[in-house]
């Protein structure tokens, strides 16, 4: 009975120190928090910008584009046909050859045709002996009718035999004069002054009439085949200049709008709008380039394309005010070009949302939230200080 009572203290005992214990650990909990608590907030790290990560909203003269691609074609091209089958005898030219007009670039078997000339020129012989017959015939008749020998009739005979006999020799040098032509159509010629650009037969190959022999280009007169969406090509006209670019090439290239097609594409109803370009050494037929139309010239807000961000349901841009970033919905308008910091950029005009001077993010900033402080270093500090807002006085 004593060791019941003695372990029942002891297990009473234990408990009462498990519980001690349980509350004196979250008063201290409860002290340390309300010690954390009324301690001063340290301040938050301000992001650092640099001057590249920032650039300001302008009102100034700005430049309506319509951006622009297509593949450059030569105005003057020509393609050498067979205009008879025969045997490709020789081709002196290959792709990248310089030609002139009328220069002689390959030659057609002629034995076919040297042996159509002779048959042509052996009946025309025949045929001239028959009407020589023929003609004998008629002065011979025509005496004896003067003679009273032969009929009237008989002489009528005679004229008509005569004059169907002329009739084939005729036919017979009809038939000479076309396989003397066909002698001379084996002769390839180049119709224009150009370049080769494809070669697509070699000697020893058999062509048909009307086959593709050369293609030549002339590369002095050369255009841009670009196509426009029908609801923009009502602001293109001929005489706009444009701006194009490719890689490989030093610089842009100018171009001006020569022709607008009357006629839409099937499939995709787009309009071509044809753009001489100033001629260079290294324009190529086929080569692709883009660019864009100068529309007209206006004074509007415009800003970078890199400060536009697109990543949610409407446009935004990040503005600095002070030194904390706020978001701000915008309404973008046309698109163009400017120089900006000394190198052309592409700019989209703002109706709503900035005014002019506002600083805000490019996109290389990062994705910053709303009311996050920032910091700009160095000699940016001093520009953005200027130019931005001392107050959210220019909200919109």
């Amino acid at each position: 009975m004593m060791k019941r009572l003695k372990l029942g203290w002891v297990v009473g005992l234990v408990v009462l120190l498990l519980v001690a214990g349980f509350v004196a650990r979250t008063l201290h909990a409860r002290s340390q928090a309300q010690a954390e608590a009324a301690a001063p907030a340290k301040p938050a790290q301000a992001m650092e910008l640099n001057a590249s990560d920032i650039v300001f909203a302008r009102v100034q003269p700005f430049n309506r584009t319509l951006q622009i691609s297509g593949s450059l074609k030569a105005v003057d091209s020509a393609v050498v046909r067979a205009k008879v089958a025969a045997e490709l005898k020789t081709l002196t030219v290959r792709e990248g050859d310089t030609v002139t007009a009328g220069q002689t670039i390959g030659q057609l078997d002629t034995l076919e045709v040297d042996l159509r000339v002779q048959q042509a020129d052996q009946n025309a012989a025949s045929a001239k002996a028959q009407w020589d017959i023929a003609q004998r015939a008629l002065n011979n008749n025509r005496a004896l009718v003067a003679q009273g020998f032969i009929s009237a009739t008989g002489l009528e005979t005679s004229i008509s035999n005569e004059a169907a006999a002329r009739a084939t020799y005729e036919a017979a040098l009809a038939a000479v004069n076309l396989a003397r032509k066909a002698r001379t159509d084996a002769r390839l010629v180049s119709p224009i002054s150009g370049l080769v650009s494809q070669r697509l037969v070699q000697p020893g190959e058999r062509v048909a009439v009307d086959a593709r022999l050369v293609e030549i280009v002339d590369l002095s007169r050369i255009e841009l085949e670009a196509a426009v969406a029908p609801e923009d090509i009502g602001q293109v006209a001929v005489g706009q200049t444009a701006r194009l670019a490719a890689e490989g090439l030093d610089g842009p290239v100018t171009a001006q709008v020569v022709r607008i097609n009357p006629s839409t594409q099937a499939g995709t109803r787009a309009v071509l709008v044809y753009l001489r370009l100033d001629p260079r050494p290294n324009l190529r037929q086929g080569l692709f380039l883009t660019g864009a139309i100068d529309l007209s010239t206006t004074s509007a807000l415009t800003v970078p394309l890199s400060a536009v961000r697109v990543d949610q349901a409407q446009p935004y841009v990040l503005a600095v005010v002070g030194d904390r970033v706020e978001r701000r919905k915008v309404t973008l308008g046309q698109r163009g070009e400017l120089p900006i910091d000394g190198r052309i950029e592409s700019v989209v005009e703002l109706s709503s949302g900035v005014t002019d001077g506002t600083v805000l993010l490019r996109g290389s900033a990062g994705a910053l939230r709303d009311g996050t402080q920032v910091r700009v270093l160095g000699s940016a500090a001093s520009a953005s200080a200027a130019s931005a807002p001392a107050s959210s006085a220019d909200r919109p």
